[in-house]
């Protein structure tokens, strides 16, 4: 099975790398393909990828096109494939927004995977969401979901508006963390710890949480009851936030992250057709 990636920027590097580990593919079986001479020659380094910079060269040789390009080169390089593809070709696509249906038309194959990640798939701690179009084969989809997972995890979705979905929960998703996390660093700040140690509380405490929750069947209102005494410190946090709605902002949050993303999608399928 050979693999090209579209497009060496960071999250297709990331999953290019990723995909590398796989016990599915042999050495050099990843092709990368990138416009950039300066990121060409970085890639001509590594041993474990081919380089190339044509489509001609590379696309007609893939089992799986991997399309990790910003948004407005998809057209391009969507009718540059049409006439290098051939039956079989699975196309993935971590593009926002664009429909299965978009790239089916555009590049005349019709197993297309769309992939929504997230930013921590560069550290391998990732979360995947994807749909795939019905000519993909439960194999396939098997093979796909096992290249996924090399970059953190994967989740396969019912349908393309989960993929929307998925973008206000675990897409946007980091930021919300990073928010709460800045504002607990900035009160630690005003108490009077120094930067360092105020980074080591926060981040500990998150990481700390995190396992908990991971390691155990409960609940995060269960995990609060544990924390929070009646009358005690965690209590009164609790209710501040509680008063002061903060888990309805979260929500509105979230769902914004949603809304956009569908907008997005509707007025980059009306650019590209």
């Amino acid at each position: 099975m050979k693999i090209l990636v579209i497009g060496a920027g960071n999250m297709g590097l990331t999953y290019a790398e990723g995909m590398s580990k796989s016990k599915l593919l042999k050495k050099r079986n990843i092709m990368v393909l990138d416009t950039s001479e300066e990121k060409l020659e970085e890639l001509r380094e590594n041993p474990q990828f081919d380089a190339f910079d044509d489509l001609k060269n590379c696309a007609p040789q893939a089992d799986i096109i991997f399309i990790a390009v910003k948004l407005y080169h998809a057209e391009s390089v969507f009718l540059k494939l049409n006439p290098l593809v051939k039956p079989g070709q699975i196309v993935i696509s971590i593009m926002a927004g664009v429909t299965i249906d978009t790239i089916q038309n555009l590049t005349g194959l019709t197993k297309i995977v769309r992939a929504m990640p997230n930013l921590p798939a560069s550290i391998g701690r990732g979360l995947t969401s994807f749909v795939a179009s019905k000519e993909v084969t439960r194999i396939e989809l098997l093979t796909i979901e096992s290249l996924l997972d090399t970059t953190g995890k994967s989740i396969q979705v019912s349908n393309e508006n989960f993929i929307d979905a998925s973008t206000g929960i675990s897409g946007s998703g980091p930021a919300y963390v990073f928010y709460f996390m800045q504002s607990m660093m900035e009160a630690a700040l005003k108490m009077g710890f120094t930067p360092n140690v105020s980074k080591v509380l926060v981040a500990q405490t998150f990481t700390g949480a995190i396992e908990l929750f991971n390691q155990n069947e409960l609940s995060p209102n269960s995990w609060m009851d544990k924390v929070a005494s009646k009358g005690g410190t965690t209590r009164a946090a609790l209710d501040s936030m509680e008063n002061n709605n903060v888990g309805e902002l979260i929500k509105e949050a979230a769902f914004a992250a949603f809304e956009r993303a569908v907008e997005l999608g509707k007025e980059q399928v009306n650019s590209i057709e």
